[in-house]
């Protein structure tokens, strides 16, 4: 009985696959927690402008924090922050910011301290990506990746941490990473790098700093649709279905889910989680893990015939 090797998966687009699976699992965009949970709490986001930084900022924002967003763009960052403001009626201040800066840190936490305090939330979501064949790479294009996402998270988390270890002032510190910084991945490999370094760096202090009241975690999100990102991971746009047939419920991720569990993680609700990454990738990184679980798309009427080869197999 001859079933080949391209007899043996569906030939079909795995189009309707994936709308069949997603429908299964439909994103929840409202927001989760309970409203005013960070009333009277100062939030700093990094990277806060556009895309995953945006939504973050906004749902902090409706849940009642005073949010400071800080990115290297001013104009893109004062639209997002009029935005956003107009939209939960609190204010929101830019800062205008290269992470790469230490001075330009130190300067604009001065500002936010001066206008309202220091932050109790931090979110490291600045970040420096793009495809590329390694041996392509200049030197300064992995320094620049680097510097932005394990350099800037450092001197960010550095600056505000010794200004609350010395005002005796607890903060839950977020940073987002990757599901590759386990595994690593070719072709974006400075960010690999720089990530698995941010998540060495998160963990590390939650076990140092744990004794000033500061947590650390992490969330590693899988594909999420922003135009920041896929522009320089899939400029094309030919990877994308690819991308989604690897994931198990059949879509990409929306900015709201990540939005809502940044949100716990830095929230008095997860007071007693911390040195942790969370994945939030619709299963991507347990399915690309396992040998076998490309066999999701053997068809049916296959493992009949699968099976009977199997049976027919003698000794060991």
């Amino acid at each position: 009985m001859n079933i080949g090797r391209h007899s043996l998966f569906r030939v079909a687009a795995p189009f309707l696959h994936n709308l069949r699976r997603s429908s299964l699992f439909p994103p929840r965009t409202d927001v989760m927690l309970p409203p005013k949970t960070f009333q009277d709490s100062v939030a700093l986001v990094t990277g806060g402008g556009t895309g995953l930084g945006k939504a973050m900022s906004t749902t902090l924002s409706t849940l009642g924090a005073t949010v400071a967003i800080m990115s290297r763009k001013l104009d893109v960052l004062e639209k997002t922050a009029e935005e956003i403001s107009s939209k939960t009626g609190n204010k929101v201040y830019p800062f205008q910011v290269d992470v790469r800066d230490p001075k330009a840190i130190a300067s604009a936490v001065d500002r936010l301290v001066d206008a309202v305090g220091l932050p109790s939330v931090v979110i490291n979501n600045a970040a420096g990506n793009f495809v590329s064949p390694t041996e392509r790479l200049s030197p300064n294009a992995v320094k620049t990746v680097l510097e932005i996402v394990l350099h800037g998270t450092a001197y960010v988390t550095l600056d505000v941490g010794k200004r609350l270890i010395k005002a005796g002032q607890g903060a839950s510190f977020l940073s987002i990473i990757a599901t590759y910084t386990t595994s690593g991945s070719g072709f974006v490999v400075p960010s690999a790098a720089g990530k698995a370094g941010v998540e060495a760096l998160t963990k590390s202090l939650a076990s140092e700093w744990g004794r000033y009241g500061m947590r650390f975690n992490c969330i590693a999100p899988g594909p999420i649709i922003t135009k920041g990102a896929f522009s320089r991971l899939d400029p094309t746009g030919e990877l994308r279905e690819r991308f989604k047939g690897r994931i198990p419920v059949g879509r990409f991720g929306d900015t709201a889910e990540i939005a809502n569990l940044a949100s716990y993680l830095v929230s008095d609700y997860a007071n007693w989680l911390t040195g942790h990454t969370v994945v939030l990738d619709g299963g991507e990184l347990a399915y690309s893990s396992g040998e076998f679980n490309a066999m999701t798309e053997v068809p049916e009427e296959k493992w009949d015939a699968l099976e009977t080869m199997i049976r027919q197999v003698k000794g060991s």
